[in-house]
């Protein structure tokens, strides 16, 4: 009688669990079939839009490309050829030194060298200053 009475007790547990299993596969299926729904609806919509704006930014950036970086960089690289074209051109013709013009044949031929005017003609401390 103890093991009747037990045997029914799992034959109605393993009903309740057989139901209950059902139930939870049923919702399960219809989750599923809510998130293939929001995949058509919602998911692809914005895969399409970021598509679109990935296309619309190549597309910007292959005309700033084409027409403000690339002539922006030629421009700069012939600019740079005619400054080291100008270097090159400046570097070979005669420079004028900084230091006086040889002296003429009179000032050559005085033993003295004459000294500009308001500057020393002695270097010594306390000597007195050519005035002009």
């Amino acid at each position: 009688m103890i093991v009747a009475t037990i045997r029914d007790i799992v034959i109605i547990f393993l009903a309740v669990e057989s139901i209950v299993v059902t139930a939870m596969l049923g919702i399960l299926i219809w989750q599923i079939w809510r998130l293939t729904r929001m995949i058509q609806n919602e998911v692809k919509p914005i895969i399409r839009d970021t598509q679109d704006t990935l296309s619309t930014v190549r597309g910007t950036t292959h005309f700033m490309s084409d027409h403000v970086v690339m002539p922006v960089v030629e421009t700069s690289s012939k600019l740079a050829g005619v400054r080291r074209t100008a270097q090159v051109l400046m570097e070979q013709l005669p420079r004028r030194s900084s230091k006086k013009q040889p002296p003429s044949p009179q000032q050559a031929a005085s033993p003295v060298p004459e000294a500009p005017a308001g500057s020393q003609t002695n270097n010594k401390p306390g000597a007195p200053t050519a005035q002009a």
